[in-house]
């Protein structure tokens, strides 16, 4: 098989010469037509199925996500996919399951394939590594979740701010043994809403007289899925005071929590509810759903704006763009009835 070195030989030029004639580059009229008459005479034509497919990845990125069954990231993804459209790069999705060792078998695909780019939530605060794409020079946006010591581009939900609205709306209803079902231990998401928890419980302590810390015995970890929402609600029930409201640290582990308090026969608002994500349902099911609302759509297109912005060269210093929750009260936390 001809290659380029074989046709530089014959005319007398460079590599890079006979590259740059069949890639468009400037050369000189009388070098061309030697480049090209040569290739010709020794049956050379470029490889053009290798230079396209080069091209096309360059045009692509990488979104590496924890659960696309989740609603919150299948609309983060959607608004991750209508900006990256605006200027024609194609996402491709990947799913980790929270497993950071399948997180990284996705970071080194994204960097064998030389990707324009990658947008991840990261599996862990603690042990995602991003060092192999920073490494190669390719641009990463963090969203939701920030690694720890990653210099990335970030977008992110004040959390804590959520958490702790959550959790006053909860008392100005009167309920008093107030839970938290928080997500995964290690998860930053799941360690800011549950600062926020703590913070307006210690507040409630300190103006009561009595000081000291909220109650540990009332937070339970779940996974962030179904089953930890219900596993973590059952052990609660099951305490000897159990509590009267719950603030679920997630919209998937909300769904199992209800489902447990439906098998107990306790029903809100007496008892009551209030997710962190909306879920699709939540203004239809009776009572309807206290929730806090999160930005998830417009994380995605800040996301994929920051990243696009690094792709075309932007020398700026790294960014965090925070956005805010929004709490959407409804009949879940009316407040208990009065007997």
């Amino acid at each position: 098989m001809t290659t380029i070195s074989d046709v530089a030989r014959a005319a007398g030029v460079s590599p890079a010469t006979v590259s740059r004639v069949f890639n468009g580059g400037r050369v000189t009229a009388e070098r061309a037509e030697r480049v090209r008459r040569t290739a010709a005479e020794l049956g050379f034509a470029p490889n053009r199925v290798a230079r396209s497919l080069r091209k096309q990845r360059a045009s692509v990125i990488g979104l590496i996500i924890p659960d696309i069954e989740n609603p919150f990231f299948t609309s983060l993804a959607r608004g991750v996919e209508d900006a990256a459209q605006e200027t024609n790069l194609s996402v491709v999705l990947c799913n980790t399951d929270e497993d950071v060792d399948k997180e990284r078998r996705y970071l080194e695909i994204a960097a064998a394939e030389q990707m324009a780019g990658v947008i991840v939530a990261a599996a862990s605060r603690n042990r995602t590594d991003l060092s192999l794409l920073a490494g190669r020079g390719m641009p990463v946006v963090a969203v939701d979740r920030r690694p720890r010591g990653a210099s990335v581009d970030a977008v992110m939900v004040d959390n804590q701010h959520g958490g702790e609205e959550a959790t006053a709306h909860l008392l100005a209803s009167g309920y008093r043994r107030i839970a938290c079902i928080a997500g995964p231990e290690g998860a930053s998401t799941s360690e800011e809403r549950l600062a926020g928890y703590r913070a307006v419980l210690r507040d409630q302590l300190r103006e009561a007289g009595e000081g000291g810390e909220p109650s540990p015995e009332y937070v339970r970890h779940g996974d962030f899925r179904v089953e930890g929402g219900r596993a973590a609600m059952t052990e609660l029930l099951a305490l000897p005071e159990p509590p009267d409201a719950v603030f679920v640290a997630n919209n998937l582990m909300t769904v199992g929590a209800l489902a447990a308090l439906r098998e107990a026969a306790v029903e809100p608002p007496d008892f009551g509810v209030l997710s962190f994500g909306d879920v699709p349902w939540a203004s239809l099911v009776r009572p309807s759903l206290t929730t806090v609302q999160l930005p998830s759509y417009d994380l995605g297109w800040t996301a994929a704006g920051l990243l696009q912005d690094r792709i075309a060269g932007t020398d700026r210093s790294l960014q965090t763009v925070v956005l805010r929750t929004a709490l959407q009260v409804r009949e879940s936390t009316s407040g208990p009835v009065t007997r």
